[in-house]
């Protein structure tokens, strides 16, 4: 066990950026594979049960390594090397630039991006929806989250640790996504077949 330990460290401060991509986004694609496995086989009725939407998990898979990883990584990166320490001013002054520039950043990106990939005509409709629920659940879960990441978690660890509690907030995200728009937005034939399809 001792000796795996240290593989794996090792690994990590070898390949620090690769590592760090694969977990996050593993643990991304693990979320919205287990969001659909409750959703639609244990908490359907036996006969409104669905097949796994396999095109959507790679769509996250994507998300979560491609754009998700690499963003957090070089954010924290140099979030620690310009406020290093973790006396409160410095936590606090890190909540604030997580929560209130990194935050809107990637659910813009979120939305906007699976928009492109699910083939939207309006890619920022759902943004426009669902950005200030989204918003103000994020706050609620991650601000607590982040206290004990920019607190006691090791920098080289930071993606790490926000992929663990992304599996829980990705669960979030995935649940306000399969939220149908408002009666009153008409969706375009690329959103309607995607609600047919993640509903």
């Amino acid at each position: 066990m001792a000796r795996f330990v240290a593989g794996a460290r090792g690994i990590f401060r070898r390949y620090p950026f690769v590592t760090n991509s694969a977990i996050y986004g593993s643990l991304y694609v693990g979320a919205e594979y287990s969001q659909q496995v409750l959703s639609k086989r244990w908490l359907a009725p036996a006969a409104e049960r669905e097949d796994i939407d396999y095109a959507t998990i790679g769509r996250y898979a994507v998300m979560g390594t491609a754009v998700y990883a690499p963003t957090l990584y070089a954010w924290y990166k140099w979030l620690d090397r310009t406020f290093p320490g973790t006396t409160k001013t410095i936590i606090v002054r890190k909540l604030v630039l997580d929560q209130f520039i990194l935050t809107p950043y990637l659910l813009t990106i979120f939305y906007a991006g699976m928009s492109i990939m699910e083939g939207c005509d309006d890619i920022l409709l759902e943004l426009r929806e669902k950005f200030l629920p989204t918003f103000v659940r994020s706050c609620i879960f991650w601000l607590p989250a982040q206290v004990l990441n920019f607190s006691l978690v090791a920098p080289r660890f930071r993606v790490i640790y926000m992929g663990v509690c992304g599996l829980i907030w990705v669960n979030i995200l995935c649940w306000i996504k399969r939220q149908s728009l408002p009666t009153t937005t008409k969706a375009t034939p690329a959103e309607d077949t995607t609600n047919k399809v993640q509903t």
